[in-house]
């Protein structure tokens, strides 16, 4: 395979690329990481909450106590994601406080969890899927997709906002005649 030539013209396929790539790649970027954050969240997560459960059989650190064990492992993964995120993700937009990014990072994993519970209350009480497949599809799966969505558009907005331009910064001073 041969490298173009230098000046050589993409075509328009390759212009609309490099325009859609110009306009969307850091966004791409962006979901890319978040992704990866979140990944490793949802390990820790499961992860720690079967560790507490069962590692040790019947004398597990919370054994019979599954809301605790939750609970434990929810917070653990929330202070993964907000590291990944904070520092990886979302590294290169200004910081609004620690204290203020830490406090909306929980807050708002508050709602998207509440969004998978409400997506897993429809199914399980308001539709009577009662098995366990549903239960995980509804939680596990259309509750996860939208409680994503739902964090990563509410972080860039409200956790990790990207920089405001002063008005003042956009004026520019008028040219000599």
């Amino acid at each position: 395979m041969t490298s173009p030539s230098v000046g050589a013209d993409p075509g328009p396929l390759g212009r609309i690329w490099a325009v859609l790539w110009g306009q969307f790649g850091h966004l791409l970027d962006e979901i890319a990481k978040f992704g990866v954050v979140g990944g490793i969240a949802f390990v820790v997560d499961v992860g720690t909450f079967n560790l507490l459960l069962h590692w040790g059989g019947t004398d597990a650190w919370l054994y019979d106590r599954p809301l605790r064990a939750k609970v434990v492992s929810t917070i653990l993964a929330t202070l993964v994601a907000y590291a990944g995120n904070r520092f990886w993700t979302f590294r290169d937009r200004d910081r609004v406080g620690y204290a203020r990014e830490y406090v909306l990072f929980f807050l708002l994993n508050g709602v998207g969890l509440a969004i998978a519970l409400g997506c897993l209350a429809i199914s399980h009480y308001l539709l009577g899927f009662h098995t366990g497949i549903a239960d995980n599809i509804s939680g596990n799966g259309v509750g996860l997709v939208l409680g994503t969505m739902f964090r990563f558009w509410a972080y860039r907005r409200w956790v990790f906002p990207e920089a405001v331009i002063e008005a003042a910064d956009q004026v520019t001073a008028p040219t000599a005649l």
